[in-house]
């Protein structure tokens, strides 16, 4: 995923809005279809990683580590949570004009 930190210095500037808040409004605007297939994309990522720590931790040790280091992290992931709603932002626009 691209890293957009530097768009986040003051973070309603950008687009009139937050990356969270941009996404909303263009994920609003956007085909269902994309919307579900694109959900569906997300969710699929999130099922492989799941999948892919599970083979090292037992589901309930890595829902205690992803807490712990959400909370030791809370910046770094903040911010990449924010790259990662242009990203999909990014991609929902891109598809618009399939």
């Amino acid at each position: 995923m691209a890293n957009y930190e530097a768009l986040f210095e003051d973070e309603d500037d950008i687009f009139n809005g937050s990356p969270v808040s941009k996404y909303w409004d263009i994920q609003k605007q956007s085909i269902e279809d994309v919307q579900k297939d694109e959900f569906d994309s997300i969710v699929e990522r999130l099922a492989v990683m799941e999948s892919m720590l599970n083979k090292i931790h037992d589901e309930e040790q890595l829902d205690k580590i992803i807490k712990n280091y959400a909370f030791e992290h809370q910046s770094e992931i903040d911010t990449h949570k924010k790259s990662i709603y242009m990203e999909l932002a990014g991609i929902l626009v891109y598809r618009a004009g399939d």
